[in-house]
C-alpha cells in the first residue's frame, strides 16, 4: 500500500499567500487610516469635484450599466454561476470551484471591511447602494474576476483586458459618486489579494487540471 502523502506548501504557494495577505493588509490599513482621520484624502475630494463638473449623458449611461453588471443580483450571483458553468462545460471543474470560492471570499471580505470602517459615501451619489463606502464592492468584484482570469488563462491580452475592466469599473463608481477614489483602490487590493490566496489553496488541483490538457494554457 502506498504511504499517504503529506500536504506541504511550495515556495510558489507561500509567495501567493504572502502577497495576497499583504494586499489585503494594505487595504485594511488604508481603511483604518481613513477611519481614524475622520475624513478622506485631498485627492478624494479633488477627484469627486472633477467628476461633478463632468456632465456626460454617455458616461452616465455607461456608469449605470457598469453599476448593474458589477453588483446587485447579477454581479453577486449571476456572474459566479455563469462563469462556473462555462468552466464546467470546458471540463475544468477545479477552475470553476476556484472561481466561485474567490468570488464568495472576496464578497465576504468586502462586507467585513465595510461594516468595520463604516465610511460615508459622497453626498452626490446617483445610485442606491448598501452600507459603507470603503472598500468598493464593485471594484473588488471586478478585480476578483480579472485576477481569476489571469490565473486561469495567463496571457498578456487577458492581463490588459482585466486591467481595463477594473479601471473602467473604478471610473464608473466614482462618476456615479457612489465611492471615493480611495474606496476603489481598497476594492482592487482586496479583490486581487483574495484571488492570490485562493489560488495558493487550489494550486495543486489547478496544476493537475492544466497538465491534462496543455493546449489550454498555451498563449
Amino acid at each position: 500500500m502506498e504511504p499517504a502523502r503529506k500536504w506541504s506548501v511550495s515556495r510558489d504557494q507561500a509567495v501567493l499567500v504572502g502577497t495576497g495577505v499583504v494586499l489585503i493588509a494594505l487595504a485594511s490599513a488604508l481603511g483604518a487610516i481613513i477611519f481614524f482621520r475622520g475624513y478622506g484624502y485631498a485627492v478624494d475630494i479633488w477627484w469627486n469635484s472633477v467628476l461633478l463638473e463632468w456632465v456626460s449623458p454617455f458616461m452616465l449611461a455607461f456608469s449605470r450599466a457598469m453599476n448593474w453588471l458589477g453588483g446587485g443580483w447579477f454581479g453577486v450571483f449571476a456572474v459566479p454561476v455563469i462563469g462556473a458553468t462555462l468552466l464546467l462545460v470546458a471540463r475544468r471543474p477545479w477552475s470553476a470551484a476556484f472561481f466561485v470560492t474567490a468570488e464568495v471570499v472576496s464578497a465576504g471580505t468586502v462586507q467585513i471591511l465595510k461594516h468595520l470602517f463604516g465610511r460615508a459615501r459622497p453626498e452626490d451619489i446617483l445610485v442606491i447602494s448598501d452600507y459603507g463606502s470603503f472598500p468598493s464592492g464593485h471594484v473588488a468584484n471586478a478585480a476578483t474576476i480579472a485576477a481569476t482570469a489571469v490565473v486561469l488563462f495567463p496571457r498578456l491580452w487577458v492581463v490588459l483586458v482585466g486591467t481595463a475592466w477594473v479601471l473602467l469599473m473604478a471610473l464608473s463608481r466614482t462618476y456615479l459618486h457612489a465611492h471615493w477614489l480611495s474606496d476603489t483602490l481598497g476594492g482592487a487590493l482586496v479583490g486581487v489579494g483574495v484571488v492570490l490566496i485562493i489560488a495558493a489553496v487550489y494550486a495543486g488541483p489547478l496544476n493537475r487540471e492544466r497538465a491534462r490538457d496543455p493546449a489550454r494554457t498555451r498563449g
